[in-house]
């Protein structure tokens, strides 16, 4: 991948993505500044550390709460179209806009919070994703059943281990299933390939390449 880890299938990586004068492994992995072997888009931007201590710690592991899923949720709606990178360095800004992503306060938001959060340099300013946030927040408090529930019952039973980057799909059956679900109930800004993002993020399928040390 090149510096996005969400669901995106991306052509072959070049030879050295990251700089670190490594090139990518036959096993389709790269060789960090700690000698780990990791999945190339980790090592894209290495002047930005915490993509490193994202993939290692974050990427791909469970989340199961319903402020974490919802965190998620929404950092994935803004990613889209854009690099996850800008997305992971303003996270502290979107967290301090949104409330630390508790839907219950987001879903309380009104006109002034919207025109609050439009001109907040440090988030993405882009309105749709702004009104689709607080929408997304306040379906998930009218749900009949709790979201982590609805989001982890599309979890896939078999899964296939990726090799090479390019092994990885951009959406599946089960996120296509997942986004059709989430429209029904009333979310707003996600598709497939948005719900396959949130899948990998959130341990729904572990998405590591075979040889990623993390893995």
């Amino acid at each position: 991948m090149s510096d996005s880890p969400a669901g995106t299938a991306e052509p072959a990586e070049p030879a050295d993505p990251g700089g670190y004068g490594q090139a990518v492994a036959s096993d389709g992995t790269m060789t960090g500044p700690d000698g780990r072997p990791r999945c190339p888009w980790a090592l894209s931007a290495p002047e930005y550390p915490e993509y490193i201590a994202y993939h290692d710690g974050e990427w791909g592991r469970p989340v199961r709460d319903r402020v974490g899923l919802f965190e998620r949720l929404s950092l994935e709606a803004f990613q889209s179209g854009l690099s996850w990178l800008t997305v992971l360095r303003k996270r502290d800004a979107f967290r301090a806009a949104f409330a630390n992503f508790d839907p219950i306060a987001v879903a309380a938001f009104g006109p002034a919070d919207v025109e609050r959060l439009a001109a907040d340099a440090g988030i993405i300013r882009n309105r749709r994703k702004i009104i689709a946030t607080i929408t997304n927040a306040r379906v998930v408090l009218a749900l009949d059943v709790p979201f982590e529930e609805v989001i982890w019952s599309f979890r896939p039973a078999v899964t296939t281990v990726p090799v090479v980057t390019a092994d990885l799909p951009a959406s599946t059956a089960e996120s296509a299933a997942l986004a059709t679900e989430l429209k029904t109930r009333g979310f707003v800004f996600v598709g497939p390939t948005t719900a396959y993002a949130l899948m990998q993020a959130c341990g729904l399928v572990n998405d590591h390449l075979a040889a990623c040390a993390v893995r």
